[in-house]
């Protein structure tokens, strides 16, 4: 398994980022995938999820009707579009597979500063 998490950078508040995950080394359309995100001093947390089949979502509270992960499983990519993000999104964003044991990519750093 190989998730390789690309699109961080430092955005101004109320900015706009995507972030990717390519997924490799297992069957992508059979697995839900997830971002999590951790920042400094705290745990990592999930940010949200999408099923194996791409029809349900699931979302943090704290990003609700800002974030957006979509799917195609004909690419075996996962996105996250972020929407006027917040200082306190400031993280670094992992994806995530789970089989038996959770599966990470090495993530990517998100800052946003003005």
């Amino acid at each position: 398994v190989q998730l390789v998490e690309s699109g961080g950078g430092l955005v101004q508040p109320g900015g706009s980022l995507r972030l990717s995950c390519a997924a490799s080394g297992f069957t992508f359309s059979s697995y839900d995938m997830s971002w999590y995100r951790q920042a400094p001093g705290k745990e990592r947390e999930l940010v949200a999820r999408i099923r194996s089949a791409g029809g349900s979502t699931d979302y943090a509270d704290s990003v609700k009707g800002r974030f957006t992960i979509s799917r195609d499983n004909t690419k075996n990519t996962v996105w996250l579009q972020m929407n006027s993000l917040k200082p306190e999104d400031t993280a670094v964003y992992y994806c995530n597979m789970h089989f038996f044991r959770d599966y990470w990519g090495q993530g990517t750093q998100v800052t946003v500063s003005s």
